[in-house]
């Protein structure tokens, strides 16, 4: 797509593990160009699990869509200096995870004040900090999983690495733009614990024990403060149902056949289900009343029911399913990509839509497959320049691509 947000933009990401990475391909469907610099051999998730058969990671090339590739060595003198030639000499702006000495902001804006430096951290004192850790610290697995069990529960949605990397994204844009505005470079640090700590802040889960002394109680599937929980049908599928609001739970009574009895229950308890918190107070009583609806249908019956009326639900569903279904072979997100190592298969773009049209990426680069053409397009080094590196072990190239865009 052309006219994208980013468009004409080069940044140089050193990165690893998932925040990080998704700043920069974020960054790329975007319209950036993103080049990614990997110590020789690639950095520590370059096999990381989903692995083919190949033994290509699925993980690896899925975080790294439409970038550029570049494997220097991290350690040198020689390939220190070539990385911060290609943040300097290039547009400045640079993403890391890393804590490079030789990559710092100070280095950086002495040669190019305009620079822009994004640092993502574990935590804000600079201590190391991942997503799973991070979660223990703040609360979160404590208050997952059934009513009842005793121990914590992670997720496996690394929800503070998802949103530490859009967070890093959106800064850099809106650093992009101030410089455009203004010259001024940026230093940005962004921690993942911070996204976390601010995250359970703005959701009042730190707030409620400040002000009313209480903490969010373990709840299992049901939803904190309105009437929603599971169902399972007479066939053995599972459906999640949420009422949001008065005609929500109106709608569900009604297609469930309980308005009888809830007005008979509402009565006894002396209380007004229009009111959310009534439904949520009661609402182990009022799945009571539903289970036997749900029960006694079939999964297609209750879609069919449900589908006609307000209430929100949806069947559980494996990845597997959601993968060989429409919701991603007929969703415009989804385009075919054929990934070297991986195979063909859909692939989801950014998810924002411009103009009507998600803007998608290239397959994920081979490792160091770019080495020579950044090199030489970005610093201006000749066959004989990439020849003298490669030989002194300063970068590394795959057969059949050494100097192929190099002049002399």
């Amino acid at each position: 797509m052309h006219n994208l947000p980013l468009s004409g933009v080069s940044v140089v990401e050193v990165s690893s593990f998932v925040a990080a990475p998704l700043c920069g391909m974020t960054l790329n469907q975007l319209g950036a160009r993103v080049t990614r610099i990997d110590p020789i051999g690639g950095a520590s998730d370059i096999h990381r699990w989903p692995l083919t058969a190949t033994g290509a990671s699925v993980y690896w090339t899925g975080l790294n869509k439409g970038k550029r590739s570049a494997t220097i060595d991290l350690r040198s003198a020689d390939g220190q200096e070539l990385v911060r030639r290609l943040v300097i000499e290039g547009d400045g702006i640079v993403v890391t995870n890393a804590s490079l000495s030789w990559l710092s902001y100070e280095l950086l804006a002495a040669k190019r004040p305009d620079v822009i430096h994004l640092q993502l951290l574990g935590r804000a004192d600079g201590s190391t900090g991942v997503d799973y850790t991070v979660n223990a610290a703040i609360g979160f697995p404590l208050v997952t999983g059934p009513v009842g069990h005793a121990g914590p529960i992670n997720h496996v949605l690394p929800a503070w690495d998802v949103c530490c990397g859009l967070y890093a994204a959106l800064a850099v844009v809106a650093a992009v733009r101030r410089r455009d505005q203004s010259g001024a470079g940026a230093r940005i640090s962004l921690a993942l614990e911070d996204v976390a700590l601010a995250t359970a802040g703005n959701l009042g889960l730190l707030t409620e024990p400040q002000v009313n002394g209480t903490q969010r109680p373990r709840l299992g599937n049901a939803i904190y403060g309105q009437y929603g929980r599971d169902f399972t049908s007479s066939d053995g599928e599972v459906f999640m149902v949420v009422t949001l609001t008065g005609r929500h739970f109106r709608d569900l009574v009604d297609a469930t056949g309980t308005g009888p009895a809830v007005s008979a229950l509402a009565g006894a308890l002396g209380v007004d289900f229009h009111d959310e918190g009534d439904r949520y107070r009661y609402r182990d009583v009022l799945s009571g009343l539903f289970a036997v609806w749900f029960g006694a249908h079939t999964a297609d019956e209750i879609d069919a029911a449900l589908s006609a009326t307000t209430v929100l639900f949806e069947r559980y569903r494996t990845f597997a399913q959601v993968a060989n279904g429409p919701k991603v072979t007929a969703n415009a997100l989804f385009s075919r990509l054929q990934q070297p190592g991986v195979g063909e298969y859909f692939a989801p773009a950014l998810p924002a839509a411009f103009d009507g049209r998600h803007p998608t990426s290239a397959p994920a680069p081979a490792l160091g497959g770019d080495t020579a053409d950044v090199l030489t397009e970005c610093l201006n080094l000749t066959s004989a320049d990439i020849a003298r590196l490669t030989t002194a072990q300063t970068i590394w190239c795959p057969e059949g691509v050494k100097g192929e865009a190099a002049h002399d």
